[in-house]
């Protein structure tokens, strides 16, 4: 079973994307800003991370450069931002930042897990 780690401050987009990927066998952990995500990874790894971009603190673009540094643990695990008001800027610069996709809110049931699946594949 994999496990994802659902970085996103609604508790309302939190519960929905939970139970869209439990319902296709994930398991969830799901956290409410960058720096319980940051925390939570230095105990443990997951397959994959569900960030998004506007966090409380520090932004999911911080987030995501901080997971994908060298030296880090969790480096190499994939990462999916995504963001309303989302702009090919955005885009570009998480995938500088070392995201490999980016969904828009809200988040398409099929895009989503078909994203986690070919990235956990």
């Amino acid at each position: 079973m994999r496990t994802v780690l659902v970085v996103e401050d609604s508790q309302t987009e939190r519960n929905q994307v939970t139970t869209y990927l439990q319902e296709a066998g994930m398991a969830v952990v799901s956290v409410g800003s960058g720096e319980e995500a940051l925390s939570w990874l230095k105990s443990q790894t997951p397959d994959i991370i569900l960030l998004d971009v506007i966090l409380p603190g520090q932004s999911g673009f911080e987030v995501c450069r901080e997971i994908k540094q060298d030296g880090s643990t969790s480096k190499d695990i994939p990462v999916v931002m995504c963001s309303t008001k989302t702009t090919n800027v955005d885009k570009t610069w998480g995938t500088m930042l070392g995201a490999n996709a980016y969904l828009d809110k809200p988040v398409d049931k099929v895009e989503l897990i078909t994203t986690l699946q070919r990235l956990t594949a």
